[in-house]
């Protein structure tokens, strides 16, 4: 398997697709998933020519199941270390969900830095906090990530067949249409990674405050959300999210759910490539 082990010997797996002279973008997953959630868009810009990135979380995936190290800080610095290891240069990168908020954490601290960086998209991503405080009250209270780790530590196979048959897609709402290949393509991926790393995962995507993350950021950053969001809400993180970056565009869109990248493709490929292309 194709593998970058970083300064700490943790293994990171990675997908490296189409032509290495080509501009590359780098796919950065949400949790409890793996590289294999970007299909969709791995397949759609390989087809028009660019150069595809993915990798798999610490603990996620095919990567080292490693016990520690599970906070954006490590997150970022893993994929810092495929940005280094495959030399990705003028990239665009590109978070869904935590993956959002590994990507603010990695282009403030080091793709702006080492400028390799060309562009940033946010979508239904976490940042700046999702965890309900005095200072955010759009958050969540802090019950509901209390509620994820005991389904995770009770019955994790269970929790992960429920959450993507539910509210990740929205197929809990009346007259949507369920994909149950979808719901099982969800539950493969999540059970490939560590119980450990989802555990501990939680508090890295809920309580993690990212302000200063997204205020460094000077690159173009488009931020993506649905408004039928029901996993990330949208005015602790979208809306305020484009308070704070300096060059962001916000896109919105009626009726989505947090899994929109994989049930409405067609729409966000169309919106990504857009945005690469402008």
């Amino acid at each position: 398997m194709p593998l970058v082990k970083t300064g700490e010997g943790v293994e990171i797996f990675y997908k490296d697709f189409g032509p290495k002279d080509a501009q590359p973008l780098m796919f950065h997953h949400g949790w409890p998933l793996s590289s294999d959630d970007w299909d969709a868009q791995i397949l759609f810009f390989l087809g028009m020519g660019y150069r595809v990135v993915a990798h798999d979380r610490r603990g996620h995936g095919r990567s080292t199941h490693v016990w520690q190290g599970h906070d954006m800080d490590h997150y970022a610095a893993d994929a810092f270390a495929v940005v280094e290891a495959l030399d990705l240069r003028n990239a665009v990168h590109i978070g869904h969900s935590t993956g959002g908020g590994e990507v603010a954490r990695y282009v403030a601290k080091y793709g702006e830095p080492g400028g390799r960086v060309a562009k940033a998209v946010l979508v239904s991503a976490v940042p700046p906090l999702m965890l309900k405080t005095e200072g955010n009250p759009g958050g969540l209270p802090l019950e509901v990530f209390d509620d994820f780790r005991k389904a995770t530590a009770d019955n994790r196979a269970q929790f992960f067949t429920d959450v993507p048959a539910g509210p990740f897609y929205g197929f809990n709402r009346d007259g949507a249409k369920a994909y149950p290949g979808v719901v099982q393509n969800w539950w493969r991926q999540g059970m490939m990674g560590s119980a450990v790393a989802h555990y501990e995962g939680i508090k890295a995507f809920s309580e993690t405050d990212q302000t200063e993350d997204l205020k460094a950021i000077s690159v173009p950053t488009l931020v993506l959300h649905g408004e039928d969001d029901q996993i990330v809400p949208i005015d602790a993180s979208a809306h305020a999210s484009i308070k704070l970056l300096r060059n962001g565009t916000l896109k919105t869109y009626p009726g989505f759910s947090h899994g929109m990248l994989t049930v409405n493709a067609d729409v966000l490929n169309a919106d990504l490539l857009a945005f690469i292309e402008s």
